[in-house]
């Protein structure tokens, strides 16, 4: 170990996240990982580290103190900043508009691995727990990757978000692409598990019961108060709502950045190999 830190205020939602353990689907296990990958990795970039090493994730009121020197950079703060024992690094609410935060820290955070995966599951419990008021958390070697880079300007969030018809579309009316891509659906409630939208009513056709089937991060449930539910990183690898439409795998972390009461827009479009994911 080179260094550690504290957290003195977790904060909201504060987790610490890597890359994700992908592959143990079959176990029920979701990939789990940052929400924003994008993001985290381009923060661990910037002090040296590999794009998955684990980040605390937060959606803000965060603060740490360091123990020893370390070297942060945060997504409120996005440049390499060296802490001298005693100083403290905040992420405050809302920074740059966004809902998921990110604090990288030269050498990553070092805690136990379960499958493979630093990684906290909010659903299933798996990997360490959310972070408390004065744990602890030590700082990995230093890395052999010089810092490269002063400042990483931060980029937009996309407000116009590409969909594929889901495997369940045809349960729909005829017309929910037209009503899908014309309405601005309004973010009402979002975690790691999924982002709900309210913003009109989509028509069932069938109604009968669902199996349980497969889902993917950035599948589009329906469930029955009709207020459509993307998947996010924690998502259950079952469910029994229809899936309506997939969100773009690029696309995804666009939409769980929008903050509660602000909108998104949906253009489908096609692209083969991704329609009908879901299935899988």
């Amino acid at each position: 170990m080179s260094g550690a830190i504290e957290i003195v205020h977790p904060g909201v939602a504060t987790t610490l996240q890597d890359g994700g353990r992908p592959g143990f689907a079959h176990l029920g296990v979701p990939v789990s990982g940052a929400v924003d990958p994008d993001l985290a990795g381009m923060l661990n970039r910037l002090v040296g580290n590999r794009a998955g090493a684990t980040v605390i994730e937060t959606c803000g009121g965060l603060m740490v103190s360091a123990l020893t020197h370390v070297l942060v950079a945060t997504s409120a703060e996005p440049v390499p900043r060296s802490l001298r024992p005693g100083e403290s690094c905040s992420v405050a609410a809302g920074s740059s508009g966004r809902l998921w935060h990110y604090m990288a820290i030269r050498g990553g955070i070092q805690v136990d691995h379960v499958l493979g995966s630093s990684s906290s599951d909010t659903l299933s419990q798996l990997g360490p727990p959310a972070c408390r008021p004065g744990d602890r958390l030590e700082v990995g070697s230093e890395p052999t990757q010089p810092i490269v880079a002063d400042i990483a300007p931060l980029p937009q969030v996309a407000d116009i978000i590409r969909v594929t018809p889901g495997p369940r579309a045809d349960w729909f009316v005829d017309e929910w692409p037209r009503v899908f891509a014309s309405v601005s659906w309004t973010v009402t409630t979002s975690n790691r598990v999924g982002v709900r939208l309210n913003g009109a009513q989509l028509g069932r056709k069938v109604l009968a019961e669902l199996p349980s089937e497969g889902l993917v991060r950035g599948a589009v449930q329906v469930p029955p108060d009709g207020d459509p539910v993307m998947m996010l990183s924690d998502h259950p690898t079952t469910g029994g709502y229809p899936v309506l439409a997939v969100v773009h795998p690029a696309d995804v972390a666009a939409v769980a950045q929008h903050l509660p009461g602000t909108s998104v827009r949906f253009r489908l479009y096609a692209e083969p190999g991704l329609a009908g994911i879901a299935h899988r």
